[in-house]
C-alpha cells in the first residue's frame, strides 16, 4: 500500500494544529465575555435590588402608591425606569408594600447589631414572617462573626432629602438653601459628583437635553417630622432643580471613623451586601462614616 495514499490524513493533522492557536484565542475572547456579563449581570442585580427597597422605603414613608400623591415614590419611580428597571418588578415591589400596609400583614422590624466589636449595623426590614426574617439576619451575621447587640447610641435618626442642580448654579443653589432651611432643615451637604457614569446617568434620569454636565449633588438635613415639609420645599424650589430621593435615615453619631484596617473595611462591605440580599431586608445602616 502506498504511503501516498495517507498523506492527506497527514496534511490534515497539520492543518489542525496550526488552527489550534485560533481556537485557544477564541476561548479566551469567550472567557472575557462571560467575565464581563458576569459583572454586568451583578451591576443589574445591584440596581434591581436597591430598587426594590427604594420603592418600599418611598411607599412606607410617603404612605401611598399613587405618585401624584406621593412625590418621594415619584422620584424614585423616575430614577428607577430610566436604570432599565423591568416594569413588573417595579409592580412587585409596589404590591409588596401595599400588602404590608393594606393587610397588616407585615411588619416593620429593626434589628441592630456589632460587628467586629466596633461597627454599629441597623437592619430595617418589612417582613410577613418575622421568625424566617429572624433567623436569615441572625444567620447571616453570624457567618460574618458579627452579632445582635444594643447600637442604637451610635446612630441618630434624620431626614435626608436629596436634589439635583447643573454644576454653576450658585444663584439657584442660595435660594434652594434659603427654602430648605425656612421649611425646616438644619443643615445640607454640598458637592459636586465627578464620577462619569454618574453623570451620564443624571442626564438621562432628569432630562437636561443632550448635554452633558456635572451635577451638584445637594442634600439638607432635617428633623424626622420635618421631612415631608422639606421636601415639600424641594419640589417647589423651581426649573432646574430635580428631587432625587426623601428619606427616613439613620446617620452615624459621630464623624470620627473607628481604625479599620482595609481587610476589615471589606469585610463590613460584605456583610452589609449580604443582608441587603435578603428579599425581607429594606435598608441597611452603619456606623461608619460616608467616605
Amino acid at each position: 500500500m502506498s504511503l501516498s495514499r495517507f498523506s492527506p490524513a497527514i496534511h490534515s493533522s497539520r492543518r489542525w494544529f496550526s488552527a489550534s492557536p485560533s481556537v485557544l484565542a477564541g476561548h479566551n475572547k469567550w472567557s472575557k465575555i462571560k467575565t464581563k456579563k458576569g459583572v454586568l449581570d451583578a451591576q443589574r442585580s445591584a440596581i434591581f435590588g436597591k430598587a426594590n427597597r427604594d420603592i418600599v422605603v418611598a411607599i412606607r414613608n410617603g404612605g401611598s402608591d399613587n405618585p401624584d400623591k406621593n412625590i418621594a415614590l415619584a422620584a424614585v419611580l423616575k430614577r428607577v425606569k430610566a436604570q432599565g428597571v423591568p416594569k413588573e418588578n417595579i409592580e412587585t415591589a409596589i404590591a409588596k408594600a401595599m400588602r404590608g400596609k393594606d393587610a397588616g400583614g407585615q411588619q416593620h422590624l429593626v434589628y441592630e447589631a456589632l460587628a467586629y466589636n466596633t461597627v454599629g449595623i441597623i437592619i430595617e426590614c418589612l417582613t410577613d414572617n418575622t421568625n424566617r426574617t429572624l433567623h436569615n439576619v441572625r444567620s447571616i451575621l453570624t457567618s460574618h462573626g458579627a452579632r445582635f447587640a444594643p447600637v442604637h447610641y451610635m446612630f441618630k435618626r434624620e431626614g435626608h432629602v436629596r436634589v439635583a442642580l447643573a454644576n454653576g448654579d450658585d444663584e439657584g443653589l442660595d435660594l434652594a438653601v434659603d427654602k430648605a432651611l425656612t421649611a425646616g432643615a438644619s443643615d445640607f451637604d454640598d458637592s459636586v459628583d465627578e464620577d462619569p457614569n454618574r453623570k451620564q446617568l443624571t442626564v438621562t434620569v432628569f432630562s437636561f437635553a443632550a448635554k452633558k454636565f456635572l451635577t451638584r449633588s445637594t442634600q439638607f438635613i432635617c428633623p424626622p417630622q420635618d421631612l415631608t415639609s422639606v421636601t415639600d420645599a424641594a419640589v417647589e424650589f423651581g426649573t432646574g432643580w430635580e428631587l432625587m430621593s426623601s428619606e427616613l435615615v439613620y446617620s452615624p453619631q459621630s464623624d470620627d471613623a473607628p481604625d479599620l484596617d482595609e481587610e476589615t473595611k471589606s469585610k463590613v462591605a460584605e456583610l452589609v451586601e449580604e443582608l441587603e440580599d435578603d428579599d425581607d431586608t429594606m435598608r441597611v445602616w452603619t456606623s461608619l462614616p460616608s467616605e
